[in-house]
């Protein structure tokens, strides 16, 4: 979701969205220009929302719809849905949907990284780059949150890929 906020990225994927296939298409209708928009491409298509077939680019609906209700599951607010005592350390540290500080006391931070590792689904894998960007939306040094999510069992990583294995999971 995070790269639909630039603002040339998003008028380029609305532009595919709407049915352009090439280019062409995509620098006529979006009014991106070109150099511009072939970059915007190619990091849309990095980052799993464009695919590219024989017929030209289309839109990764199902990507969407991930990302969608990845979301979902947790967006930055100050309503938690966990027991009373994490409620307090959340509310300590997340203030006007963004984590103000990484707690210092391992036992806080834990609290803190358990409710970020509902960012992302069970059993996906998600570039470094997906991970930066869902983590920059709550603070802005996602390096050291995304080493406390591995450090700490949230998550694992292999070639730059990254994998949620640990925290707390919605039921159905």
């Amino acid at each position: 979701m995070g790269l639909l906020g630039e603002p040339e990225r998003f008028r380029v994927a609305a532009a595919v969205a709407l049915g352009s296939r090439g280019i062409d298409d995509i620098v006529s209708l979006s009014g991106v220009p070109r150099r511009a928009a072939e970059r915007a491409v190619a990091r849309l298509i990095s980052g799993g929302l464009l695919e590219r077939d024989d017929a030209g680019y289309r839109f990764a609906a199902e990507e969407l719809k991930d990302a969608s209700r990845a979301m979902a599951v947790i967006q930055p607010t100050e309503d938690f849905d966990a027991p009373t005592d994490e409620v307090r350390v959340l509310r300590s540290f997340i203030r006007d949907g963004r984590l103000k500080t990484i707690p210092a006391v391992r036992s806080k931070r834990v609290v803190v990284l358990d409710y970020l590792s509902r960012l992302f689904e069970p059993g996906r894998r998600y570039p470094e780059s997906a991970v930066n960007e869902s983590l920059s939306l709550w603070h802005e040094d996602v390096a050291t949150l995304r080493r406390y999510l591995v450090d700490e069992g949230f998550m694992q990583r292999h070639n730059n890929e990254y994998w949620r294995t640990g925290g707390t999971f919605d039921v159905d």
